[in-house]
C-alpha cells in the first residue's frame, strides 16, 4: 500500500503531495535550502535521481548567486552599487539580467499605477525591514513624509549603453516585491532546457508549476492561512502557472498597544499599516509568470477589495483571493473554481 505525505508548510503556501499514479513510481526528488531570505522547496518528479540532483543543485546555484548580486543592504552587492550611484548622481554599469528585470519592473510599475515600486528601498530601511530583525517602534511621521515627498519610481531609471541612471536621487532599488517572482522563470527556462518534464518549485511561497503531477492531475498547493498554523484551502496549479501570496504576517512587528506594521509599504504616503491579511493571486502560463505573481500582489494589497479585480486583471489575472482586515473572505470566481477549503471561513465574498 501506498503512503502518501505532506511537504511541510512554508511561509505562504504549502506544497501537498497528491498520490503518485503506483506504488512502482519513484518518489519525487525534494531538496529545501534557505535563499532570498526565505525557504526554498524544490519537487522534481519523472526524473532519475541524478539528473534532479543536478538540476536542483543548478537552481540553488542560480538562486544563490541572484541572491548575493541583488541584496539591497549587502555593501557589496550589484543592486548597492546601483544606489550608491544614484544617490550621488551618477551612472552605474548593469548587468544584463539586472537591466531586464528593472525594465520589467518599471512595465509592471506602471500598470500598478505606482503601488508596486522597487524604488523605494530608503523607505523599506527606515521602516526597519532591511534585516534579520525588525523594529519594534514605527519611524517618525516626519521621517516617513520626507521620504514619501521624494516620490521615487523606477520611472525615474534610464538606460544607456550597458548603464543605468536615475534622475531621482531619491530612488534607493530593493527588489525584494519581485526578485522572487524572476528568480521563478529563470529556473523554470533550465529546467525546461534540461529537460525536466514534471517540478514545483516554491520560493518563500512564490510557486511556479512544471508540467503536471506523475499522476496527471494538476498539483495542488495549500494557501497558508494568515492567523492560524496550517492551510486555509488547497487549490490546483497546472503547467506554467504561478501562483503568489503577499501578507501581513510573514515581515511584521507588533508596537506598542499591539498595532500591526508589516513590510508591504505604501509609496503614495510611506505607510505601512497592514490593511488585509493577505492577497493570493495565480497567473496563467506565460515567460513572466513568476514575476507577475510576485509584483501583482503588492498593488492588489495596497489597493483593496474595491480595485483588486482592476489590477488584477491589468497583469492578466482573474483568479484572486484576499482575506481583509477582519478575515473575511474575497474571491473571485476563476480562484472559487480551484478552491478546495481546508478552514472555510464563515463569510465568503464575491469579487468580480
Amino acid at each position: 500500500m501506498c503512503t502518501l505525505r505532506r511537504l511541510r508548510p512554508t511561509l505562504t503556501v504549502a506544497v501537498l503531495a497528491a498520490g503518485l499514479a503506483g506504488c512502482s513510481e519513484p518518489a519525487p526528488y525534494r531538496q529545501e535550502s534557505y535563499v532570498f531570505g526565505t525557504r526554498v522547496e524544490l519537487t522534481i518528479a519523472g526524473t532519475p535521481e541524478p539528473a534532479a540532483r543536478s538540476a536542483a543543485a543548478d537552481a540553488l546555484a542560480l538562486l544563490d548567486s541572484l541572491h548575493q548580486r541583488w541584496h539591497a543592504w549587502q555593501p557589496d552587492s550589484e543592486v548597492a552599487g546601483l544606489n550608491r550611484a544614484f544617490a550621488a548622481g551618477r551612472s552605474a554599469p548593469v548587468a544584463p539580467d539586472l537591466a531586464g528585470l528593472l525594465r520589467q519592473a518599471q512595465e509592471y510599475e506602471t500598470r500598478a499605477d505606482g503601488l508596486f515600486s522597487p524604488a523605494i528601498g530608503a523607505l523599506v530601511a527606515r521602516w526597519g525591514f532591511h534585516g534579520d530583525h525588525y523594529a519594534s517602534a514605527p519611524p517618525s511621521a516626519d521621517t516617513v513624509r520626507v521620504l514619501a515627498r521624494q516620490q521615487p519610481r523606477l520611472a525615474d531609471l534610464t538606460f544607456s549603453d550597458n548603464r543605468v541612471a536615475s534622475r531621482n536621487p531619491a530612488v534607493q532599488l530593493d527588489l525584494g516585491g519581485v526578485a522572487k517572482g524572476w528568480a521563478l522563470d529563470a529556473v523554470r527556462a533550465r529546467w525546461v532546457k534540461a529537460g525536466l518534464r514534471s517540478a514545483l518549485l516554491n520560493i518563500g511561497g512564490n510557486i511556479l508549476a512544471l508540467g503536471r503531477h506523475p499522476d496527471g492531475t494538476p498539483w495542488r498547493v495549500g494557501l497558508q492561512h494568515p492567523r492560524a498554523a496550517g492551510a486555509m484551502a488547497t487549490v490546483t496549479l497546472d503547467d506554467g502557472e504561478a501562483i503568489g501570496t503577499s501578507g501581513d504576517y510573514q515581515r511584521y512587528f507588533l508596537a506598542a498597544g499591539g498595532r500591526r506594521y508589516c513590510h508591504l509599504i505604501d509609496p503614495r504616503d510611506g505607510s505601512a499599516n497592514c490593511r488585509l491579511q493577505s492577497t493570493t493571486v495565480i497567473v496563467p502560463p506565460s515567460a513572466d509568470a513568476g514575476a507577475r505573481s510576485d509584483a501583482a500582489t503588492k498593488p492588489i494589497y495596497l489597493g483593496g477589495v474595491a480595485s483588486a479585480m482592476s489590477y488584477a486583471r491589468r497583469f492578466g489575472i482573474e483568479a484572486v483571493l484576499l482575506v481583509d482586515g477582519q478575515g473575511e473572505v474575497w474571491v473571485s470566481p476563476a480562484m472559487a473554481r480551484r478552491l478546495a477549503w481546508q478552514a472555510k471561513p464563515s463569510r465568503i465574498h464575491l469579487l468580480t
